[in-house]
C-alpha cells in the first residue's frame, strides 16, 4: 500500500511514510485506500493475543514489511504491559471501560509508543537510510514520557521533546524530567501545547534548518500522532475491542456499538474513524472535550475557531486547541481533495478558522461532539467512584460526562465503550479532590491518601518517581526553540 500526503504530492511507501513523519509539503501521510475488515476477520482475532491481533491489523497497511517481522516486533513491544494492553471492563450492560493505561507511562500512548521504535527502526533498514533520526516530538503531557520511554537508548535515534512548563501535571513533568537515556533531550517551553507543536511544525517546514541537520547526520521525523507509525498502533485497540466483545458473546455480528473518545489532539478518536472506514461496526464517535471545546464546537456548528480563550484544565492532555489530525478528516470531508485541504489550512493560519457547510457534517454524521466543564468533570470521578466503585482520571471523566449527555439525546440502547485513556495516579491530586473535596497540595500525600481511601494500588511508576534524581529541568523561551535544537546537535542559524 502506498501513502499519500493531505496536501499532494507523490504517494510513498509505508516505510518511507513513518521514517519521514510529515510529507515535504507540510500535508499528513494517510493509505491511499482503507482495507476493510469483516465478521470473519473479527472472529478469526477474536482467538488471538492483543500482540498477534495487532500485528495482523498493522499488516493490512503496511505490506512492505514481512508479517513475521510485525509479529515479533509487537511481541516485543507489548511485552512491556501488565497483562493484556487493551482490556475491557463491563461497568454496566451498556457501558464498558478499554483501560489504555497499563504500559510502562500509564497512559495510552504507550499502545502506540513502545511499538513505534520497532516500525521507525524497520523504516530506516527498508529505506536505507544512513543518517541519524532526529525525533522532535511536543507534547501536552503523556505522549512526551511515553515517546521518552519508547525510544530511550535506541540506536541511531535521538529524541527531542518539548512541553509546556505550566500545562502538565506535576506527575506528568516529574516523569519527563527524570527520563533516562543517553540519546532524550527534553525541555519545557514558555507557553502551551499548541506552541510546542508549532515549534516541531515549524522546524519540519523549515528548509534551511533540515538542510543543516541533514549536513549535520540528522534526519528528521516525530512521534506525534501526525506520523503513520504513531497512529496506525491505535487503530488495532479499538478493533481488538470490537473482537472482544463478539467473542465474549456480549454483542452479536454486525451490532453496531458507540465509542466514546476523550481527545484534544484529534488523533485518538480519528484512528477509530479509520476503524469505521475499514468495516467496523460503529454507530457513534462521540467526541469528548473538555473547556477548550473547538472540536465539540465544530460539530455542532461546522465552524472549527481558534480565535477563543485557552484554558489549563484538570485535564491537561487536552488542553489543545489546534488539533493536528482534524487535517485528516478534512482530507475525507473534501473527498480527498488536497486543494480543500490547503484552502481549509491556509484559512486556518491567515484568520484563525474555517467554515463548512452543514453538507459536509452530514458526510461525518457518526460524530458527535459533547464538552465537560470542569465541575461536571470532578463530579463523573467523584459519582463514578461512588456508584460503580471504579476510578477514572479526569480525561476519562470527560468521556464518562460527555456519554452521559449523549445518551440524554440518543440512547437506543447500544453498548458504550469509553476510552479510558491514563491511571488516575497521573493526576492524584484532582482525583482526590473530586473523591473527598479537598485539596492536597503535596502531590505525593495526594497519592498516599487517594490509595487509601479508595483501596487501589499505587502503580510501581508512580512510585519510583518519588525517588528518582532530576534530569532534565532547561527551560526554553519559544523564539529560542529553533537555534536551540540546532545547536544541540552542532549546527547554528
Amino acid at each position: 500500500m502506498k501513502f499519500i500526503s493531505t496536501r499532494g504530492g507523490e504517494a510513498v511507501s509505508g516505510a518511507q511514510a513513518i521514517l519521514s513523519g510529515i510529507a515535504p509539503d507540510g500535508g499528513l501521510y494517510v493509505p491511499e485506500y482503507f482495507p476493510a475488515i469483516d465478521s470473519a476477520f473479527l472472529r478469526e482475532i477474536g482467538n488471538l493475543s492483543y500482540p498477534e491481533r495487532a500485528a495482523k491489523i498493522f499488516s493490512l497497511f503496511l505490506d512492505d514489511f514481512e508479517i513475521s517481522e510485525l509479529e515479533y516486533w509487537a511481541e516485543q513491544a507489548y511485552a512491556k504491559f501488565e497483562g493484556d494492553p487493551a482490556p475491557l471492563t463491563k461497568i454496566d450492560d451498556a457501558t464498558y471501560i478499554m483501560e489504555l493505561w497499563h504500559g510502562p507511562t500509564l497512559a495510552f500512548k504507550d499502545l502506540a509508543l513502545t511499538m513505534m521504535p520497532y516500525l521507525l527502526t524497520g523504516a530506516r533498514e527498508r529505506c536505507e537510510e544512513n543518517k541519524q533520526t532526529l525525533i522532535l516530538v511536543a507534547t501536552s503531557g503523556d505522549t512526551g514520557m511515553a515517546a521518552l520511554a519508547g525510544f530511550a537508548d535506541v540506536a541511531n535515534t535521538e529524541i527531542v521533546v518539548l512541553y509546556p512548563n505550566e500545562g502538565v501535571s506535576k506527575l506528568q513533568k516529574l516523569q519527563m524530567q527524570t527520563a533516562q537515556g543517553d540519546n532524550v533531550h527534553v525541555f519545557a517551553i514558555e507557553g502551551n501545547f499548541d506552541d510546542a507543536q508549532t515549534a516541531v511544525k515549524d522546524i519540519f517546514n523549515d528548509k534551511e534548518v533540515v538542510e543543516k541537520l541533514y549536513e549535520h547526520g540528522f534526519s528528521l521525523s516525530s512521534a506525534n500522532s501526525i506520523n503513520w507509525g504513531r497512529l496506525q498502533p491505535q487503530i488495532a485497540y479499538y478493533i481488538s475491542a470490537y473482537a472482544d466483545l463478539l467473542y465474549a458473546g456480549e454483542v452479536e455480528e454486525g451490532e453496531q456499538v458507540n465509542f466514546v473518545v476523550p481527545t484534544g489532539n484529534f488523533g485518538n478518536v480519528l484512528a477509530a474513524y479509520y476503524a469505521l472506514k475499514m468495516g467496523l461496526p460503529i454507530a457513534n464517535l462521540i467526541v469528548a472535550s473538555n473547556k477548550n471545546n473547538v472540536l465539540s464546537e465544530f460539530f455542532e456548528s461546522a465552524e472549527y475557531n481558534i480565535n477563543r480563550p485557552f484554558y489549563k484544565t484538570i485535564s491537561p492532555s487536552m488542553d489543545i486547541l489546534i488539533s493536528s489530525n482534524f487535517e485528516r478528516l478534512l482530507f475525507e470531508i473534501g473527498g480527498r481533495s488536497a486543494e480543500f485541504v490547503k484552502e481549509m489550512m491556509a484559512d486556518l493560519n491567515s484568520q484563525g478558522y474555517y467554515c463548512l457547510d452543514q453538507a459536509s457534517l452530514e458526510k461525518i454524521a457518526e460524530f458527535k461532539g459533547y464538552y465537560s466543564t470542569e465541575e461536571e468533570t470532578l463530579d463523573s470521578i467523584a459519582n463514578f467512584f461512588e456508584i460503580y466503585g471504579y476510578l477514572i482520571d479526569p480525561h476519562t471523566a470527560v468521556g464518562v460526562s460527555c456519554l452521559y449527555k449523549h445518551m440524554a439525546f440518543f440512547d437506543n440502547g447500544g453498548k458504550n465503550i469509553v476510552v479510558s485513556t491514563a491511571s488516575p495516579y497521573k493526576f492524584a491530586q484532582d482525583v482526590y479532590k473530586a473523591i473527598v473535596g479537598k485539596w492536597e497540595s503535596d502531590t505525593f500525600k495526594a497519592v498516599d491518601k487517594l490509595s487509601e481511601i479508595t483501596a487501589t494500588p499505587i502503580p510501581e511508576e508512580i512510585s519510583r518517581l518519588k525517588h528518582q534524581a532530576i534530569l532534565h529541568s532547561e527551560e526554553l523561551e519559544r523564539q529560542d526553540i529553533k537555534k536551540s535544537i540546532l545547536e544541540l546537535f552542532g549546527s547554528t542559524l
